[in-house]
């Protein structure tokens, strides 16, 4: 349910049931199952979500989960966004967050909504909130953004883990790795003024503080994971 200045349709007392998924603009798209759960783990490049995915899945060892992630690498698109963000190909802001769009339709398609409506616990690393923050940072309006993206599925849940830029670029450059396209500094800041607005704009989004160790981050996760078990 998106909440704020969003002038898109929405229906926010269709939120009081919750046997029901929505997409982001209110409408009604499939029964849920018992069991599961579509969970999304958001953050700045270098925040920790793999290895917060990676202590999930331990978590939840007996239910049956998946673990997923966007860009993905089984559509055309998500393959264009790799090349886009090794800057090996140049795009515009629009072109890139409209393949992330096509992506993410692919993705829900095949693979999420598949799973949910199989009873499973989904857990991706990156959504639309991702295309919300990111696009809105590389100057793309941020209403038109979430147009773009206003029919797909509202998780459950999404866990926005915070954690400074300065400290991200450290992480980033421990990898010894080549740097993506938004994994500068500037840009990392940009991203992060945006994430911050998110949890005033969408249901079920809930900032968690990142600078903890990775286990301290962990125990306030399941905290709130255990509100909708």
């Amino acid at each position: 349910m998106i909440k704020g200045n969003y002038q898109g349709k929405f229906t926010p007392h269709l939120f009081s049931r919750n046997d029901w998924y929505y997409s982001m603009n209110g409408k009604v798209l499939f029964k849920k199952q018992k069991g599961g759960g579509f969970i999304v783990i958001e953050g700045l490049d270098g925040s920790g979500k793999n290895a917060q995915i990676e202590l999930l899945l331990d978590y939840l060892r007996g239910k049956q989960v998946i673990a997923t992630k966007e860009p993905t690498m089984e559509s055309e698109a998500g393959r264009k966004i790799k090349q886009a963000l090794r800057e090996e190909i140049k795009l515009t802001p629009l072109e890139l967050q409209s393949l992330y769009v096509q992506d993410r339709k692919e993705h829900l398609d095949n693979k999420v909504i598949p799973a949910l409506k199989k009873g499973k616990f989904v857990l991706s690393n990156r959504y639309a909130f991702s295309t919300f923050a990111y696009g809105a940072s590389d100057g793309l309006d941020l209403q038109l953004l979430i147009k773009m993206n206003e029919q797909f599925l509202l998780p459950d849940l999404t866990i926005i883990i915070d954690v400074l830029p300065e400290s991200c670029m450290e992480r980033i450059e421990g990898r010894g790795e080549p740097k993506e396209l938004f994994e500068k500094k500037e840009k990392l800041v940009k991203v992060s003024e945006f994430y911050k607005k998110m949890p005033e704009m969408f249901k079920n989004v809930i900032m968690v503080n990142g600078e903890k160790a990775i286990p301290e981050v962990f125990k306030d996760i399941k905290k709130i994971i255990k509100k909708i078990l």
